[in-house]
């Protein structure tokens, strides 16, 4: 029944067929006089590949990751963090905690002007804070425990927590800590037309929304050796294929390359490619309480999900050997990694058969309706349907546009879905991320006694309580199967001869400032 390998080597044969088509076709990009770096480092301009569009420049419902760039151009954080993740002052020059951790204060820059004329103080950094927490942000559950931000006086910034977060001042150098003027909250044209006091001024009228974004120098910016080029233009492509066409083609300077097949072809061309590990790939289990797909209410159909999958084999197929198999999301940075953990869910379909009976699922009765993305391939989508049916489940593909599967996903209307997220650094981080019901990835806002008294350990324990309990957490999520990962892809990000660049710690995306035109 389960001659899987050769359905794969098919699907894959098609993908290749498919992707050797597209290689002939122009690249995505507009033609532009802007298309390359120039060697003189202020002067020259920077553009660079990206694999989805802004969804909104409002800072308060602002993604990070694939859409930290656009952000970066134009809007400062509060602190800073350097390609290694160290957090060095920004906005912030120096800072200071209470004794039990639930009072931070910061001291601010009082040199710092928003674009539209707008002082910058503690008071507009407030505003900010308590705007993100009750936003609509992905990462909002990362300003969870912030339970009042307060200005003392101009350049003094107060923020009473709840409770402990151990990440805060990192989460403050990511999309918590933009800075947005207060003027423009709520304008009409907020999502588009941002204002802040970063580096660069988005050009609306050069700017085609959706497909091409420049951002040229603010002339005014308070760090002007940040500015290594005038102008940044970031165009989008929605396909791995258009974004190798534009690396080899020389319309880009820089971009994050999904599909590590294509790696062969970028480095005898010139570029160079740096790989991070900082993803897990798999099915997200949204509806872990049943609410729109009762069968994910049991855990057995959660595990049996988890057995249907050939790890080893996706990782050969889909991502040509790049990476590594595992059945967690924690990242092997963090404190509550597990290295056995990775190997937890063997690829065992009659398991996964028995577990469904158990169950009282007979083949044919699941449904899962999940959403595809062009920024998977294909094959990818064709695979998760032959694993499932191969044990009795089905799946129901509904196209959705680009710019809606993000937001549908959050908006809880799908209860599973094929993602690529990230695995944080830290186990606060992927607490915060993906495991409280206030987490933006934990759409259909599930409750879990075990996550929270765990939970409560890594916020507010003793650094070896705090790591045991991350242990713990990570074994329980594993067994009761939360998600459905496959493995930890290498993230490839390429640049060529003419750009030089540091990979974040973190980050999907090197971090703006750190492109630098070589010489």
């Amino acid at each position: 029944m389960f001659t899987f390998k050769k359905r794969i080597a098919a699907l894959v044969s098609a993908m290749a067929i498919t992707a050797l088509a597209l290689s002939g076709c122009a690249g995505a990009g507009p033609d532009s006089d802007v298309s390359s770096a120039e060697s003189t480092q202020g002067t020259g301009t920077l553009t660079i590949g990206t694999i989805v569009a802004s969804t909104t420049f409002a800072a308060n419902n602002a993604p990070w990751s694939n859409e930290s760039p656009y952000l970066q151009a134009v809007y400062d954080t509060l602190l800073h963090a350097e390609p290694d993740g160290t957090v060095v002052p920004w906005l912030a020059t120096d800072w200071s905690y209470n004794d039990d951790m639930t009072v931070l204060t910061l001291n601010l820059r009082d040199d710092v002007t928003f674009t539209d004329g707008t002082k910058f103080d503690a008071s507009a950094a407030a505003l900010n804070l308590l705007r993100f927490r009750d936003g609509t942000s992905p990462q909002k559950g990362y300003l969870a425990t912030l339970a009042d931000a307060k200005a003392v006086d101009a350049t003094t910034l107060e923020l009473t927590l709840n409770s402990p977060n151990p990440s805060l001042l990192s989460f403050l150098t990511q999309n918590p800590g933009l800075q947005q003027s207060p003027a423009t909250f709520d304008a009409a044209d907020e999502k588009t037309n941002p204002v802040g006091s970063g580096p660069y001024v988005l050009d609306t009228k050069a700017t085609v929304v959706g497909s091409a974004y420049v951002f040229t120098k603010n002339p005014d910016y308070w760090a002007p050796e940040s500015q290594h080029y005038a102008k940044v233009v970031m165009n989008v492509y929605t396909t791995p294929t258009a974004v190798l066409n534009a690396l080899k083609g020389g319309q880009i300077n820089g971009a994050p390359v999904s599909d590590s097949a294509m790696i062969a072809q970028l480095e005898p061309a010139g570029l160079t490619v740096q790989t991070q590990q900082l993803n897990f790939f798999g099915l997200l289990l949204f509806d872990r309480d049943g609410a729109i797909e009762p069968a994910l209410a049991d855990v057995r159909v959660r595990q049996a999900i988890n057995y249907a999958f050939d790890r080893k084999a996706l990782l050969e197929s889909v991502g040509q050997g790049n990476g590594k198999v595992t059945s967690s999301i924690f990242s092997p940075d963090s404190s509550g990694y597990v290295k056995d953990l990775d190997d937890f869910y063997s690829y065992d379909p009659e398991k996964a058969e028995e577990l469904l009976a158990e169950a009282g699922y007979a083949a044919g009765d699941i449904t899962l309706k999940m959403p595809t993305s062009s920024g998977f391939a294909p094959a990818t989508y064709a695979l998760v349907k032959q694993y499932l049916s191969d044990v009795g489940i089905n799946v129901e593909e509904v196209g959705v546009t680009p710019t809606s599967f993000l937001s549908d996903l959050l908006a809880a209307k799908y209860a599973s879905t094929v993602m690529m997220l990230k695995t944080a650094p830290t186990s606060w981080e992927t607490v915060t991320l993906d495991l409280l019901p206030s987490s933006g990835w934990n759409p259909f806002r599930v409750k879990d006694a075990t996550v929270a008294e765990l939970a409560a350990t890594i916020q507010s324990g003793t650094e070896e309580e705090a790591e045991a309990a991350a242990k713990e957490l990570n074994e329980y999520i594993v067994e009761q199967a939360w998600f459905a990962p496959w493995y930890r892809p290498d993230l490839n990000y390429a640049t060529d001869a003419k750009t030089s660049v540091e990979p974040q710690s973190g980050n999907s995306y090197p971090y703006l400032w750190n492109f630098v035109p070589k010489q």
